[in-house]
Order: C-alpha cells, then sequence, then structure tokens
C-alpha cells in the first residue's frame, strides 16, 4: 500500500513541475541577428510583431520572452527572461539592444499608472450592459 501512496505522489510531483514559455521565443544567437537588422521589415521577419510601442518620446518597440517555472504548492518564479528593445523611426530601425536576466534585475516599474490616450472608464453595470447582444451562442456564426 505504501508503494501505491509512493507512487501517486511521484505523480503529483511531476505534474505540478512544469515550465511553460511565455511570449517570444528568442534564438540562442539573437544579439547577432537582430545587430544586423536596418528596417521594421526585416525586424518583423526575424521576431515578429512587437508586444508593446512606447506611446511617449522616442517610438520603441519592445519583445519579452521567459520561461515561467510552477514547482508545485511554491510561488511561480520566471528565468531566461530576454527583453529586445528596438528604437525606430518611420521604417528605420536606429538602434537595438538585448537584455538577459542579469540585466533586468536592474530593471524598476515606475509608480502611478500611464495615462490612455481617449480611455473610457465604465463601471461594471455599464460594462455589463455594453456587452448585452455583443456575443452569438456556440456554433451560430454571424
Amino acid at each position: 500500500m505504501k508503494r501505491i501512496y509512493m507512487l501517486l505522489l511521484i505523480c503529483l510531483v511531476t505534474v505540478a513541475c512544469q515550465t511553460k514559455h511565455r511570449g517570444y521565443v528568442f534564438s540562442q544567437n539573437v544579439e547577432t541577428e537582430i545587430s544586423k537588422v536596418k528596417t521594421t521589415n526585416q525586424l518583423q521577419q526575424i521576431v515578429g510583431n512587437p508586444q508593446a510601442r512606447t506611446m511617449y518620446g522616442d517610438e520603441v518597440w519592445i519583445y519579452y520572452g521567459s520561461d515561467e517555472n510552477m514547482n508545485g504548492p511554491f510561488p511561480v518564479t520566471y528565468d531566461n527572461k530576454t527583453v529586445v528593445l528596438a528604437w525606430v523611426k518611420g521604417k528605420d530601425v536606429i538602434r537595438t539592444k538585448v537584455l538577459h536576466d542579469k540585466d533586468l534585475e536592474h530593471v524598476q516599474v515606475a509608480s502611478g499608472e500611464t495615462e490612455i490616450p481617449a480611455a473610457i472608464e465604465l463601471y461594471a453595470i455599464e460594462e455589463l450592459f455594453n456587452n448585452i447582444g455583443r456575443f452569438s451562442p456556440a456554433g451560430m456564426a454571424q
């Protein structure tokens, strides 16, 4: 009976320990690939569309990827973090920078919120009534 419990415990621990990739999957030589990029079309062919673009100041395209490690009851951890930044002017890529785990520990998130231009804030009831009639039952195309 103890062997069955031990086998179940091993199965649970194995299932509970997972690693999922979040964001972009960059190649091992991302620095050399990105350093040769001169236009936004080349950048999009190598990496794809950016996850975010800056709204204020210089236009910067931002790409992010990391591994999310789930270890059973322990907190989720992230490693192999990579951020690719590309400064863009029109269709030209002016400068690129690749940041890894060791570079990102010094990045601090600013307190406060960034205002979104032309944003409309709705209360929960308004949001509920705005969604009435917007969705069709599963399998019925509009």
